[in-house]
């Protein structure tokens, strides 16, 4: 049993409650408030030094396995130009001799100067080891030369694979992938998988809703994530992005979905998310649906009547009409009055399909730092959509509608960091749609509790709860919304005790943790109470 004392807990609850002691018994909070009860004076005590408490985060959307993946490599993001692009994988290419294949991460046509993405062409003047780098948003690649000879035939006449330009996208984007992630043992995914949990730790992040099954052979990302969470101090809840439900009922999962296979549409930074009426800077796209209304229907239909949480990644309007069209078929097929379906993303919404979703009691995981993106700012989504760019992410109207917001990153889209969340719900580029912090902190926490049927054990520090915590430098309750962002994570405490880093240990080390089952069964529970597991 702990005492933690002096410090400015923040609740997170419905009515938000602010106290000085919070006290720890087995990884369970069992007594906060402002004054100490007597049978706690003889117990251990931290001293916070007036520090602010809040929950440990939720990212309601991420892709573990891949910014695990892209975590311990390289990340391109941050270049200004394509010879600092050369200056920086060539420096990685020389720490990583071993290496035989080279993946990176992040190119964007709205960092650089030369304002468009680099080709085959370039990447080959860079190196003439294989080389592929991934766009910012996760649904292309470009390869050079080399990399392109080691891709099988099928893939190379795949219509997504581009010779000219040597990009890759959609489905050959996809084949590329887990033909170059065949490659990495089961050791090196461990010890990535361990590497992006501190890195998510760092952030004060102790739970994770990580979307799946894309990048990596026999869908072995999935099995690989639920057998790490049984070792690892972080929890992660999978989410399957497959739309074979037998691969679901298989494994005993209680939901499904996310993107790539489950995705309705594209993304803006390819302009082929789906829209109902055309792209400002094109009169004839409209963006592109992966799936037929008929063939979306079916699978939530089916996955609905098996008692599934089903989440489905929708960009544009036109992509979520068709999610919502979906949603209702199911439950007018098999109602459920406590379902919580998801709409990952869900970037344009108008009062009309607010109201809709609102109606069904969909629940949204959103990313507020696409609103602070600088691979796809505002100017360039202003010249696609024009005047819609006022109904992007209207966190405000939706919330006034009685919607569940939880928030995330889509990392490694944007970079796993609930401060940044924050500080951008708070800062909306229309200022009629921001909301208070702790709103925006709620999104980061109870609300992402929420969407995995885990409010009655974590998201608050509410009696009862598990002791899941981060120290933050100053009470955000106190700062102006433009300051936000020098919040600062201290420290993580998850049940009690201060987070241990997950990368110092061997493979050895880390299976053996998982074997030893500390997450518990794997079994399907149909309870939404079981929903964790």
């Amino acid at each position: 049993m702990r005492v933690f004392k002096n410090a400015q807990f923040i609740s997170c609850e419905e009515e938000n409650r602010i106290f000085q002691y919070l006290v720890e018994d087995g990884g369970r909070i069992v007594f906060t408030g402002n004054r100490l009860s007597e049978q706690y004076f003889s117990c251990d005590s931290l001293d916070l030094q007036g520090r602010c408490v809040i929950p440990a985060f939720v990212d309601t959307h991420l892709h573990f396995a891949s910014f695990a993946f892209f975590y311990s490599g390289l990340d391109c993001r941050h270049v200004s130009d394509f010879d600092e692009l050369a200056y920086v994988v060539r420096r990685y290419l020389a720490c990583n001799s071993e290496k035989k294949i080279f993946l990176a991460f992040g190119c964007s046509a709205h960092t650089v100067k030369e304002r468009r993405l680099p080709t085959r062409a370039d990447l080959d003047k860079i190196t003439t080891r294989p080389l592929m780098i991934i766009k910012y948003d996760g649904h292309a690649a470009v390869g050079n030369t080399s990399l392109i000879k080691k891709m099988s035939k099928d893939i190379l006449s795949d219509p997504g694979f581009h010779a000219e330009t040597g990009w890759f996208h959609l489905n050959a984007f996809y084949r590329a992938v887990n033909a170059i992630t065949k490659s990495v043992s089961l050791s090196e995914l461990f010890l990535q998988l361990a590497a992006g949990c501190d890195g998510l730790a760092y952030q004060g992040i102790a739970l994770a809703h990580t979307a799946e099954g894309v990048g990596f052979p026999l869908d072995l990302d999935v099995d690989f994530m639920r057998l790490a969470n049984r070792g690892f101090p972080l929890d992660f809840r999978v989410f399957f992005q497959t739309m074979d439900i037998r691969k679901i009922t298989r494994r005993k999962l209680p939901r499904i979905g996310g993107c790539f296979a489950t995705a309705l549409d594209g993304c803006f930074g390819s302009e082929d998310a789906a829209l109902l009426q055309p792209y400002s800077n094109n009169s004839g796209n409209f963006g592109q649906l992966f799936y037929t209304q008929k063939q979306v229907n079916e699978f939530a239909i089916s996955a609905n009547r098996e008692g599934l949480q089903i989440a489905l990644h929708a960009i544009g309007d036109g992509a979520i009409s068709q999610a919502l069209s979906a949603f209702e078929a199911a439950l007018a097929d098999f109602p459920r009055t406590d379902h919580r379906h998801i709409l990952i993303h869900a970037d344009l919404m108008d009062e009309s399909t607010i109201e809709r979703a609102a109606k069904l009691g969909v629940c949204i995981a959103l990313q507020t730092p696409f609103l602070h993106w600088p691979q796809e700012p505002l100017s360039y989504l202003k010249s696609i959509l024009g005047s819609r760019i006022d109904n992007l992410i209207p966190l405000k109207s939706m919330r006034q509608a009685g919607i569940t917001l939880a928030s995330g990153s889509d990392a490694p889209c944007t970079p796993p960091d609930p401060i940044s969340g924050i500080f951008a719900a708070c800062n909306h580029p229309n200022s009629e749609q921001s909301v208070n912090a702790l709103e925006a902190i709620r999104m980061h926490t109870a609300a992402g509790a929420l969407l995995s049927f885990e409010e009655a054990s974590r998201g608050t520090l509410t009696e009862g709860k598990q002791a899941d915590f981060v120290v933050l430098n100053a009470n955000p309750l106190d700062l102006p919304p433009n300051r936000l962002n020098t919040l600062k994570v201290e420290t993580l405490y998850l049940k009690g005790e201060k987070y241990r880093h997950q990368s110092d240990k061997s493979f050895g080390r880390l299976l053996m943790d998982a074997l030893a089952n500390r997450g518990g069964s794997l079994k399907r529970h149909h309870r939404k109470s079981d929903y964790a597991n």
